[in-house]
């Protein structure tokens, strides 16, 4: 780890061992581009912010050919260089991986970069995942961007224009009710993210994965799809299925049986690939075949004005 000559940056170069593709990990952890806490540079650069065991932080990430430039801001950067890999996928084991079906093979071959990275943190993952939660995305979306305009801290560092800090959990816990409804977020979906909020502790010192799953299917309002989407970014759970997701069942069934699927025949066609589930799911959302649409979308409501 390389340190510049002011005391508030550091930078980082790290060789991956594979081509790795900062656009390709880093993608599933933005919440659309609008997203406060990432943002992109027309070159390719990636910015992030984080809330790190040690404070806020800001990271630029650039890399081509597997060569990673790294530098960070603020009380977070230390942190955030030294989980520089693993935010990349460098502890994502791909051994037993064999893309088996033709539409697999395709897209593992048109996608070497891709690799299931993790963040470490988990309520960063938890709150937009609550907040996703059975509404459309640009309904999530919006209340994202509020919340944290609203309560999320200035990035450290020459960060672009707008970039914010996740708040921490006291932030979370102390946000009125009429500011969660100015965000659109109605009370099932604020109640489940401030009773998190009290148990954040405990989430973030989970041992694992499965562990990580217990904790969180046992807090009201957190089910299968939530604890698989959480524990796909902050653990980097390659075997993570979002079941009772909208669209991944159609994807799926679709890619690998020319059908639509439920969420039972999707997990049927993904048996093959146990341990990589989620892999495959990444991979045929990149390059699989999606369903002709059948019938309207569904429309993007506004709880600020029920």
């Amino acid at each position: 780890m390389l340190t510049s000559g002011r005391a508030a940056v550091r930078e980082r170069r790290w060789s991956a061992p594979w081509p790795v593709d900062p656009a390709l990990v880093l993608g599933p952890y933005r919440r659309g581009p609008g997203d406060p806490t990432m943002r992109a540079e027309p070159g390719g650069a990636f910015w992030r912010t984080s809330r790190t065991p040690d404070g806020p932080g800001t990271l630029r990430v650039a890399g081509v050919s597997g060569r990673v430039a790294a530098t960070a801001w603020g009380p977070g950067a230390e942190w955030m260089l030294a989980t520089l890999p693993a935010l990349l996928g460098a502890d994502d084991d791909v051994s037993g991986f064999v893309p088996g079906h033709e539409v697999v093979r395709d897209a593992a071959r048109r996608y070497p970069g891709l690799r299931i990275g993790r963040t470490s943190r988990v309520l960063e993952a938890l709150v937009p995942a609550v907040l996703e939660q059975k509404v459309v995305v640009a309904e999530a979306r919006r209340a994202w961007r509020w919340l944290l305009g609203r309560y999320g801290d200035p990035a450290p560092g020459p960060a672009p224009e707008g970039m914010r800090v996740f708040p921490g959990p006291e932030v979370w816990r102390s946000i009125p009710s009429w500011d969660w409804h100015r965000a659109g977020a109605e009370a099932v979906r604020a109640r489940t993210i401030v009773n998190a909020a009290r148990h954040a502790a405990k989430l973030e010192a989970a041992g694992g994965s499965a562990e990580l799953d217990r904790l969180l299917r046992a807090l009201p309002g957190i089910g299968v799809w939530t604890s698989a989407e959480v524990r796909q970014r902050s653990h980097g759970d390659a075997d993570a299925v979002s079941v009772g997701d909208f669209h991944l069942p159609s994807l799926v069934g679709w890619s690998l049986s020319g059908e639509r699927a439920d969420d039972e025949r999707m997990l049927t066609l993904l048996a093959p690939y146990r341990g990589h589930r989620h892999r495959v799911s990444r991979l045929l959302r990149l390059g699989g075949a999606r369903p002709p649409a059948r019938g309207p979308r569904a429309p993007v409501r506004d709880h600020r004005w029920f």
